[in-house]
Order: structure tokens, then C-alpha cells, then sequence
């Protein structure tokens, strides 16, 4: 195999109401290899009150992932404050600027995208993806949204199936966290 990447995954977003989910599949996939089923690609940072996945390198997110836990802790939990400073950073840091991850960061009120180019996105609805079979996730979650009274937890998890079975990079090993 020639430089082997790692890629794949699936994180999902639904917020409604007073309730928010985030999911993520277990799948670690190398070239076209699956290397681990049960990997955990959601977190729950800040005391518990904010819940991250990320989708891309494992070792880049997991370095995101503490650098946005000093954010947090710098601004007092404040995610908003705390996700536009590490996308400065992340955009504007030499080393920073080469890794490879996306972020779905989620408190109690507000949820959004980070990325690497400086990207910080709010979704207009109440529901996000990344990763490769975050389009199919969208997809199930905005229609059961829109045709079910279904809760966030219950979308995500159907929605994640939903994109296990199309997308080749993501499982039906699902971890949600919700607030």
C-alpha cells in the first residue's frame, strides 16, 4: 500500500428543543482496510458540558481536542469565544495549519463546524454532519426532523444507520452523547 490515509468517518449533530445529540460511528478505516471498529470519535469536554466529534487524522483531532479544552478553560466554557480562537489559531499556526480534522462542537445553546481554513459555521437548521457519510447522515436526520417527532438521540441513531449502510467508511458501532 502506498502512503496509506486514514479517512472516513461519521459525526451527526441533531438539536431540537431544550435537547441536543452528537454521534459518531466506530470505524477506523486505512486504505481499504478497516483497522479498529470501536473507536471513539465523541467526546464530552468542560465538565461535561460540551460535547465534540471530529472527523479526519485521529492523532490531529485528538491535539484539537485539547487545545480547545485550554480555550475553554481560558473563556470560562464560553464556546462561542472558545471556537473562534482556536480556528484563528489553527488557520494562522504553522504547525497548526497541517492538520487534518474537521470539529462538530455543541453546548447546551449553540453548535458549530471548525475547520482548519478558519471555517467557524453555525448550521441554519438544527442538525450538521462531517465526515464521508456525513451527507447520507444529514440527509436521514433532516427528513426525519422535518416527519417525525423523534428525539435528537433517536435521529441520530437512526440516521447513522441510515449511513452505515451506504457509506463504505462508517459502521453501525454508534457512541451519542447528548445534553
Amino acid at each position: 500500500m502506498d502512503n496509506p490515509k486514514f479517512r472516513g468517518t461519521t459525526i451527526l449533530m441533531v438539536r431540537r428543543g431544550e435537547q441536543v445529540a452528537v454521534a459518531g460511528d466506530g470505524q477506523v478505516t486505512m486504505g481499504e482496510m478497516v483497522m479498529k471498529h470501536h473507536a471513539k470519535k465523541v467526546r464530552r469536554l468542560y465538565h461535561g458540558k460540551i460535547i465534540v466529534g471530529f472527523a479526519g487524522a485521529s492523532a490531529d483531532a485528538l491535539h484539537l481536542f485539547d487545545r480547545l479544552e485550554t480555550k475553554l478553560e481560558a473563556h470560562q466554557g464560553n464556546l462561542t469565544r472558545a471556537v473562534v480562537e482556536l480556528a484563528k489559531d489553527w488557520r494562522t499556526d504553522k504547525i497548526l495549519r497541517r492538520l487534518e480534522a474537521l470539529l462538530l462542537a455543541v453546548d447546551q445553546q449553540n453548535s458549530f463546524l471548525i475547520s482548519g481554513t478558519g471555517d467557524v459555521i453555525e448550521p441554519d437548521e438544527g442538525v450538521m454532519a462531517i465526515g464521508s457519510g456525513g451527507s447520507f447522515a444529514l440527509a436521514a436526520a433532516r427528513a426525519l426532523i422535518a416527519h417525525t417527532d423523534m428525539s435528537p438521540r433517536d435521529i441520530c441513531r437512526e440516521a447513522m444507520e441510515i449511513a452505515g449502510s451506504l457509506c463504505v467508511y462508517t459502521n453501525s458501532e454508534i457512541i451519542i452523547e447528548e445534553l
